[in-house]
C-alpha cells in the first residue's frame, strides 16, 4: 500500500499537520481502585523552565551572581554568541503531557511518556 507523500512542504510545515483528538472521558484501568473506572482526559499545565528554576547549574544569572563572568579576557563557554545566533532549527512541536483523573477515587495517573504534537484536541478544549 502506498502512502501519500507530503510534497511541495518544507519539514517545519510537515509537522505542523500533527494534530491529535481525544474524547473527554475514557474507561481505562486505574491502578489506584485496581479495576477499570471512567475517568477525564486533560492536559499537564505547560511551564517554562527560567521562570520554575532562576538560578538552575549553568544559568546566565547564576554565573552573574557567582562573579565567574568578570575580568578580562576570553571567558570560556560565555564568549560565544547565544543559541539564536547559530541558526539552529526550532521544534515545530512541543511535548504534551496527558493525565487522566479516575472519577471514583479522584487521583489523577500521567501518561508514561508525553506525545509530541502540535495541537491536542480533547472535546472542544484545544492545547498547544
Amino acid at each position: 500500500m502506498l502512502t501519500p507523500r507530503l510534497t511541495g512542504l518544507s519539514e517545519a510545515s510537515a509537522f505542523d499537520l500533527i494534530n491529535m483528538k481525544l474524547p473527554k472521558e475514557t474507561t481505562r484501568y486505574c491502578p489506584y481502585c485496581r479495576k477499570h473506572t471512567p475517568q477525564t482526559v486533560m492536559t499537564q499545565k505547560q511551564k517554562s523552565r527560567s521562570a520554575s528554576h532562576p538560578l538552575s547549574r549553568g544559568s546566565n544569572s547564576r554565573m552573574r551572581l557567582r562573579g565567574l563572568r568578570i575580568g578580562y579576557g576570553n571567558q570560556g563557554k560565555y564568549s560565544r554568541k547565544g543559541p539564536k545566533d547559530w541558526k539552529m532549527k526550532t521544534k515545530a512541536t512541543k511535548r504534551i503531557t496527558i493525565q487522566f483523573k479516575c472519577k471514583t477515587c479522584g487521583k489523577i495517573k500521567g501518561m508514561s511518556s508525553a506525545i509530541r504534537a502540535s495541537r491536542i484536541e480533547i472535546g472542544e478544549k484545544v492545547s498547544k
